[in-house]
């Protein structure tokens, strides 16, 4: 009698506890939130100039051009991102907590400036093996973030928010989180990890624009969620990358939008 009172209790137990879906079904949904926030940023912002009146190459030029409207974009796209995140993880009952979205810590930025250094060795490092045996990397190219020709307090002031607040979070809830968690429910941690790390990497080839996948960014993005995965496997907390994402994205803004004047 007890052991079928306890074989009912932990099978409500069980019943009770979060219910992940299949690693490929986790890297599929994780490419429908990519795809699906960035079509709909772009569809809203074309209905906005449609209804203006413009026609399609002042739309186009705006689109392109417009500081403003790209800070809308990279806004609506990670208010998507997040959003359907949190939509799915319902849908599984599943909550932000569950992929590592608690309450941030003191100690977590503290983390973040202690694994910078470390991150920037490692890509050193391995970039020196990479352009060893691939002399023809260019190292040079350059990444196509848009935001070009930024003047004025109003214009940083938007870029720094869509380069170094927005992308930093959704990017970590959606990859580190849900990706890098759904993934370690299905298979061995280093496999998660290698994998999450290869997808992230893989979404920033387009940035090389018209000079073709950036490669040496994808390297660097690579190592970079290397760093990410490890703190987030470490603290079970999506803090501390978040804040080595925006520390990262931070130094780049500077170097590219006030010591260079991009």
């Amino acid at each position: 009698m007890l052991d079928k009172i306890r074989n009912h209790g932990s099978r409500l137990i069980l019943n009770k506890l979060p219910k992940w879906p299949i690693p490929i079904v986790v890297i599929l949904l994780v490419a429908l939130i990519f795809f699906v926030a960035e079509y709909a940023s772009s569809l809203v912002l074309s209905f906005y100039a449609l209804f203006q009146g413009w026609t399609v190459s002042r739309a186009n030029n705006w689109l392109q051009s417009s500081i403003t409207a790209q800070f809308f974009y990279v806004l609506l796209a990670e208010v998507f991102t997040v959003g359907l995140v949190v939509l799915i993880l319902r849908k599984f009952k599943l909550a932000l907590v569950d992929i590592g979205l608690k309450k941030p810590r003191f100690v977590d930025g503290g983390l973040a400036l202690i694994a910078y250094p470390a991150y920037l060795i490692l890509y050193i490092g391995l970039l020196a093996i990479v352009t060893h045996f691939f002399p023809q990397l260019n190292v040079n190219q350059s990444q196509q973030i848009g935001f070009n020709s930024v003047h004025g307090t109003y214009q940083l002031v938007l870029t720094f928010i869509s380069l170094v607040i927005l992308p930093p979070f959704a990017e970590e809830v959606l990859f580190r989180g849900f990706l890098f968690e759904g993934l370690k429910k299905g298979m061995p941690v280093i496999y998660a990890a290698a994998l999450t790390c290869l997808l992230f990497a893989s979404a920033h080839l387009p940035e090389g624009g018209s000079s073709g996948p950036f490669w040496v960014g994808a390297l660097d993005i690579f190592v970079l969620s290397v760093a990410l995965v490890y703190l987030k496997q470490k603290t079970k907390s999506l803090w501390p990358g978040i804040f080595l994402h925006s520390l990262n994205n931070l130094i780049a803004f500077v170097t590219l939008f006030l010591l260079t004047g991009r």
